[in-house]
């Protein structure tokens, strides 16, 4: 069964890792054209986050794969192992 969520509702949901590292705000999504599946999220990293202490090539705005997400719920809960995976590639 499928949960529907208003897009409105997501806008600027806090984004943390796993570990509850803030990453920053959800800015917006890339959607799938044909089937409408959220392939990335768009996050406005928060400067203070320990994403930059960690990476040094972390842009302001960051696409985050949706299959690195675990939870949805007040925040969107993202996996920190295969965040970094992700940024190391960039």
């Amino acid at each position: 069964m499928y949960k529907y969520t208003i897009a409105r509702q997501l806008a600027s949901k806090r984004v943390i890792t796993n570990r509850g590292d803030e990453i920053g705000k959800l800015s917006d999504m890339i959607v799938a054209e044909v089937g409408g599946e959220i392939e990335y999220l768009i996050v406005e990293v928060d400067k203070t986050s320990k994403l930059f202490a960690k990476a040094t090539n972390v842009d302001k705005i960051i696409e985050i794969p949706y299959s690195a997400v675990t939870a949805v719920s007040d925040v969107f809960i993202v996996d920190e192992r295969e965040l970094m995976e992700e940024i190391t590639k960039k």
